[in-house]
C-alpha cells in the first residue's frame, strides 16, 4: 500500500496582482522506506506542494487528495492534522535558523515536541530522549550543547538538531525542504549520509526537495521534475538519468558538470520560469524549450507514458519512442537555428 498518494493537487493564492496558479494537477506517489526526489527551479511549485499538504499554506484555495495511510490530510481538522505532523510525518525546512525558535535553548524545543506527542513522558525522559537524538545525529558533546541557543549552532549543526527534532518520533513520513542549501558541499554530503543512514534505521520515507539533480543522484529511489506549478516528468532514477525523455529534465541535466561523462561547458537552460499569475496556454516550457513546435504554445501536453520503463511519465509533445525521439534531436542539434524552428514546425 503506497504511503502518500497525491491526486490532482491544485494550489492558488488571492493576491492585488491576480491569482497566483502555485500547483497545477500533481500528483506522485511514496512508498513506504522509499526515497522520492522532487527536482526543479525556483517557484515550480515544489515547496507550495509539500507545504499544502502539511496544512501550512494559510490562505490558500486547495483542491485534490493527499491521501497518508489511507486518510485525507486535506480534510482533516486541526486538531487532527497537528496529531499527524511530528508524529507520523516529520519535516526539516531549508533554513534552520528561522525554522528554530530563537529565544529558546535547542534542547527545550525538543524536549517540548516529544511531549506534545507523548503526554505521559516526563521533563527528564525527554531530555534524556534530546540527548539521545543529538548524538544520534552526530553533534559532539550532545549533553552540554542541548543548552545552547541556536545561533550557537553552526549552519550544519542546526540542520542536524532539525533532523533531530524530525525523527524524534520516528515517523512514517520525512519531508525534507531542501536541507542543504545553505551549506558546503562536505556539510551537504554528510546531511544527505545521516538521512539515508536514519531511513535505513527507522524504515522511513523520504520526500526530498531540492534543485540539485547531482543530490537526486545519490540518494533517491523515484524521481518527480516539476516546472511551471506542475509535473513535466516522473520516473525511477535511473530512467531519469539515462533515459528522459522531458526537454526540462535534458535542461537540468546538461546544468550538471561533467554530465555525459566529460568536462565541457555546462548549458544554461535560456529565459525565465512563466509567471504563475498571467499562465500562458500549452505547455509552460515551450518558451525556453529548443524542441518547441507549434501545438506547444497552444496545447497543454497531458502526462503521458513514455518509455518502456515502467511508470515512466512525461508531459511533452515529442515522440514516445525512444529512438524516434532521440533521432529528431540529433537532428535538430546538427542544424541552424532558423533551419531547426522550421524542422519541429513540420514534426
Amino acid at each position: 500500500m503506497t504511503l502518500l498518494e497525491v491526486k490532482d493537487l491544485h494550489v492558488s493564492f488571492r493576491t492585488d496582482d491576480g491569482i497566483v496558479m502555485a500547483v497545477r494537477g500533481v500528483s506522485f506517489g511514496v512508498e513506504p522506506g522509499q526515497t522520492l526526489g522532487i527536482v526543479g527551479e525556483s517557484g515550480s511549485g515544489k515547496s507550495v506542494s509539500t507545504q499544502t499538504i502539511m496544512g501550512l499554506t494559510r490562505g490558500a484555495t486547495v483542491t485534490g487528495q493527499a491521501l497518508f495511510n489511507g486518510r485525507d490530510l486535506l480534510t482533516m481538522t486541526k486538531q487532527e492534522l497537528a496529531e499527524v505532523r511530528g508524529a507520523q510525518i516529520g519535516m526539516i525546512f531549508q533554513d534552520p535558523l528561522s525554522s528554530l525558535h530563537p529565544f529558546y535553548r535547542v534542547g527545550w524545543q525538543i524536549v517540548e515536541m516529544l511531549r506534545l506527542h507523548d503526554r505521559q513522558l516526563s521533563k527528564a525522559a525527554a531530555r534524556k530522549r534530546a540527548v539521545e537524538l543529538l548524538g544520534l545525529v552526530g553533534i559532539p558533546q550532545p549533553d552540554r550543547r542541548l543548552d545552547d541557543y541556536p545561533h550557537q549552532f553552526s549552519g550544519g549543526m542546526r540542520q542536524r538538531a532539525m533532523i533531530a527534532m524530525a525523527m524524534a518520533n520516528d515517523p512514517a513520513l520525512l519531508i525534507a525542504d531542501e536541507p542543504t542549501t545553505a551549506l558546503d558541499v562536505t556539510v551537504q554530503a554528510q546531511v544527505l549520509r545521516m538521512i539515508s543512514r536514519l531511513q535505513r534505521e527507522f524504515g522511513t520515507a523520504v520526500i526530498l526537495i531540492t534543485h540539485d539533480l547531482g543530490v537526486i543522484a545519490d540518494v533517491a529511489d523515484d524521481v518527480v521534475v516539476m516546472y511551471g506549478g506542475m509535473v513535466m516528468e516522473r520516473a525511477d532514477q535511473l530512467t531519469i538519468f539515462r533515459s528522459f525523455h522531458h526537454p526540462y529534465t535534458e535542461g537540468l541535466l546538461q546544468a550538471l558538470p561533467a554530465y555525459g561523462g566529460e568536462r565541457r561547458r555546462l548549458r544554461a537552460i535560456p529565459g525565465t520560469p512563466p509567471s504563475p499569475i498571467n499562465v500562458p496556454p500549452g505547455c509552460p516550457f515551450a518558451a525556453r524549450c529548443p524542441y518547441a513546435m507549434d501545438r506547444c504554445r497552444t496545447e497543454l501536453p497531458p502526462l503521458e507514458v513514455a518509455g518502456e520503463a515502467p511508470g515512466h511519465m512525461s508531459r511533452c509533445w515529442l515522440p514516445h519512442n525512444t529512438a524516434a525521439r532521440q533521432e529528431l534531436r540529433a537532428r535538430l542539434d546538427q542544424s541552424p537555428p532558423a533551419c531547426a524552428a522550421g524542422r519541429l514546425a513540420q514534426a
